[in-house]
């Protein structure tokens, strides 16, 4: 896994493969579908507390500096 993306796993026996936050089987989707729907990432983490607030905020980072290398 790329060293940006410490805080999700994949691997073949957890989930199929699906991304999940490490040391969970929560699937990284998740959190997306939660936001798509309105939720907020506190709505997320209660409904999944095996996930940190550090785990979410890292994953948002790293996609933020991603989409903006990207239009940059």
């Amino acid at each position: 896994m790329s060293q940006n993306f410490q805080m999700i796993s994949i691997s073949g026996e957890i989930m199929g493969g699906t991304p999940v936050f490490i040391g969970t089987r929560v699937p990284v989707q998740t959190l997306f579908d939660y936001l798509e729907a309105g939720e907020s990432i506190d709505d997320f983490l209660e409904g999944f507390p095996t996930v940190t607030r550090e785990q979410v905020i890292a994953l948002l980072e790293v996609l933020r500096k991603q989409l903006i290398a990207m239009v940059a």
